[in-house]
């Protein structure tokens, strides 16, 4: 059978039927897309807008009759998601009309925990949250206010927090996702890989994938080039101890021993160099360092390799070998979320830029492209950020910072009041309890709060340790974000704008904050009547606003130039102006100035290393209590190797209790998978499932909770983001523990490791 015809077939095919879950079927013959002024026979108005179901912010277009939203579609106008959305963005109607909303301001009278409120007026709340927050910054200081934030919502109460000269800011995004990879990049290149990432899958020829699980993280826009890239013939290595969707589709997939991606890049570095197999002319004119670079790789050979990463060396070769020929039209994805391991995570992403460097495999088609400058209007604050007089701050202790505080050290103040106090959290459409490790932590955290202040749309576990609640409107509802989208090969600015008027008395971030900042003296920071005026002041430069923007389908596209000229030299915002493979700057700050593997803490005797990851239907916790979504995937599943679940009597479909090694166990019994597609050292489940509040009437206790396991606290030593594949769990059966036999033996350079800290 010729492998190449019936791959290319199946991808056609199967990898488009392989994303029906959550991608528009339009495309499909069988199939016919209705006029665009209707709703089957029905008549409606269409507006243009922004999602904000996940953080991949696809432009859509709402379907309302009789002022009710009836259909969410994709902007057929859009360079990125075009007329596609995916199941969460579909079902975005159903945040909207939850029924569990929250719909009025209301003031704790329970203890913290409890969940009891009385309603109060929007007065009162704004009166409450400005004296309690001016109070304390008076007494304790700006660093006393710690503010945890995310989605754009978020941006007007940031600016707030900032013009106070608080650091204790923490956004998941930065210190549970991306931000080690971010400064990694940023360290070697001068600039991150962008968000959403600047690689050109639809014209490779060759990805490599570490644990990048497209298919089920969905990223509309970054799988419809996977699709297209694939169905071209670009060949595609997945490095991963599971195989996902993305292995799926895979030429190759290494099931790589957990925590062992360094030491795998390093031989793949080594072993380039020797065969002479990376871009010479690219690593002359463009790269600083590549003879220290060359020493400090040559104890990474490949039979080391081997015996670390448990990978056959001929599989290691081959690897490299299809690197060196199809360079520099290789995409080395640098994933998403990559707080992992927490030693060595920054350096593990500093190590994929380097391999990535080496192929020349930046800004040619194929690779990592360029972005292209839009600048819009700055925002509008007439005050300046308050002197910070602190001698001592959490994040000064960081070798490298990146935004705000990282979120462990946040806690650790609050709870031990050194090196300053925390008296106060605001927390703004995140669901700090699920996403940080140590539930217990945080909850001593919060009860030692003065004063705790919840903005969301849901009753999300947060919200039941608050003071005071204040109700957001949802995305259909507001205008609160100019998305400018310059991380596309076809650059583009949209708008945010309401498609249905706001329901119950949810208003928009922009009011809330302005409100909030007049009474705390800080009515110059807000000088604007509203954020649509905001949006126009910032959109003014490049000669447009809100009205343009919808007279032209709700997108303004840009010329963009994603690829430099042969003749080119590009240009890296680096102090020495050249990509870094050994980092001057690093070594200045006695960090490791070429990555060093370093491999994380083994799993206990008796236990297995517990990863986790999305689901082609949920993001975060937001979208658990979405009914159309829950009904698709009301609880997840444990993955479990076949010959693990034979040796110790599991069953495929059964039911399991987990317990961690520090002897917490999860919420409730785990349905199990019993799979030849994950190694027997660690087990997998999807995440942020099994939510604690028992006002959300879906998502509450559906499904097993992954961070109610996650106790152990291990933090990356460069930037102090948090690793979350740090904890083992094992398996209890009738009452009774499961005794787990070590069925694949670590050699001994991975016995001994200094792990990590219990938080």
């Amino acid at each position: 059978m010729d492998k190449g015809i019936t791959r290319r077939t199946f991808l056609k095919h199967s990898a488009i039927m392989a994303a029906l879950p959550f991608l528009n079927i339009d495309n499909l013959q069988s199939l016919k897309k209705g006029p665009p002024d209707r709703v089957g026979t029905d008549m409606v108005s269409t507006v243009t807008s922004v999602c904000e179901m996940c953080f991949w912010r696809c432009l859509i277009v709402g379907k309302v009759k009789d002022g009710r939203l009836v259909k969410i579609e994709g902007n057929p106008k859009s360079p990125s998601n075009g007329e596609k959305v995916c199941a969460r963005g579909n079902a975005g109607i159903h945040i909207l009309y939850d029924p569990d909303r929250l719909k009025y301001p209301m003031k704790r009278v329970g203890k913290r925990g409890e969940g009891k409120w009385k309603r109060i007026s929007w007065n009162e709340a704004l009166d409450t949250v400005a004296e309690k927050l001016k109070n304390i910054k008076n007494k304790y200081g700006p660093q006393s206010l710690a503010l945890f934030p995310h989605g754009h919502s978020a941006s007007y109460i940031k600016k707030l927090f900032e013009v106070m000269g608080s650091e204790s800011i923490c956004e998941p995004s930065m210190y549970q996702c991306r931000g080690n990879r971010d400064m990694a990049y940023l360290l070697t290149f001068g600039d991150t890989p962008g968000s959403p990432e600047r690689v050109d899958l639809a014209n490779t020829k060759l990805m490599v994938f570490f644990g990048t699980h497209l298919g089920e993280n969905i990223h509309v826009s970054q799988l419809k080039e996977w699709i297209e890239g694939l169905s071209k013939g670009a060949k595609l290595i997945v490095i991963d101890p599971r195989f996902s969707i993305a292995a799926s589709k895979a030429d190759m997939w290494l099931p790589i021993r957990p925590g062992t991606d360094t030491a795998l890049i390093l031989t793949w570095i080594n072993y380039l160099i020797n065969i002479q197999g990376y871009d010479k002319e690219f690593v002359s004119k463009c790269c600083n360092g590549f003879e220290e670079l060359k020493e400090a790789v040559k104890h990474a050979t490949v039979e080391w390799a081997e015996r670390i990463t448990d990978i056959k060396a001929e599989q290691i070769k081959k690897a490299a070998d299809w690197m060196a020929k199809y360079k520099p039209h290789v995409v080395i994805h640098p994933g998403r979320h990559s707080t992992w391991y927490g030693i060595g995570d920054t350096q593990r992403a500093r190590a994929m830029a380097i391999l990535t460097a080496i192929l020349g495999a930046y800004g040619r088609k194929g690779s990592i492209f360029l972005s292209t400058p839009i600048k819009i209007g700055k925002y509008p604050c007439n005050i300046e950020k308050e002197d910070n007089e602190e001698e001592e701050l959490l994040r000064d202790k960081w070798p490298f910072n990146l935004p705000g505080t990282p979120t462990a050290d946040i806690i650790d103040a609050t709870i031990t009041g050194s090196p300053y106090p925390i008296k106060a959290w605001v927390v703004w459409g995140q669901n700090t309890l699920q996403n940080t490790p140590n539930q217990n932590r945080t909850i001593k955290a919060m009860e030692k709060l003065e004063f705790l202040v919840v903005t969301d749309i849901l009753p999300s576990p947060m919200t039941l340790y608050a003071d005071i609640i204040l109700p957001e409107q949802t995305y259909l509802e507001r205008y609160d974000v100019i998305l400018v989208n310059k991380h596309n090969k076809t650059p583009y600015i949209s708008i945010r704008q309401p498609i249905v008027k706001p329901l119950y008395e949810a208003k928009d971030p922009y009011w809330i904050t302005k409100n909030i900042a007049i009474r705390m003296g800080y009515k110059d920071c807000f000088p604007y009547k509203d954020v649509v005026e905001v949006i126009n002041k910032r959109l003014s430069p490049l000669n447009l606003s809100i009205k343009k923007i919808n007279q032209d389908g709700g997108v303004i596209i840009f010329k963009g130039k994603p690829y430099y000229e042969d003749a080119e030299i590009p240009e890296f915002y680096t102090e020495s102006g050249k990509v870094e493979l050994y980092s001057k700057e690093m070594e200045d700050m006695g960090v490791d100035p070429i990555p060093v593997f370093e491999p994380p803490q083994p799993p206990p005797k008796g236990f297995v290393r517990l990863i986790y990851g999305r689901s082609p239907v949920h993001s975060f916790t937001r979208t658990q209590n979405n009914i159309w979504l829950h009904n698709e995937m009301p609880e997840n599943e444990l993955w479990i190797n076949d010959k693990l679940a034979q040796k110790i009597g599991i069953k495929d479909g059964e039911y399991i209790l987990l317990e961690n090694q520090d002897g917490v166990r999860s919420n409730k019994p785990i349905k199990v998978k019993v799979t030849p597609g994950i190694r027997p050292d660690c087990v997998y489940m999807q995440a942020l499932f099994g939510s604690p509040s028992y006002l959300l009437r879906c998502a509450y206790n559906s499904g097993v909770s992954d961070t109610k396991l996650f106790t152990k606290i291990v933090k990356d030593p460069v930037v102090g983001t948090m690793g979350l594949r740090v904890n083992f769990v094992r398996f209890i059966k009738n009452s009774k523990v499961i005794e787990l036999p070590e069925l694949i033996p670590l050699p001994p350079e991975l016995r001994k490791t200094s792990g990590g800290k219990n938080g």
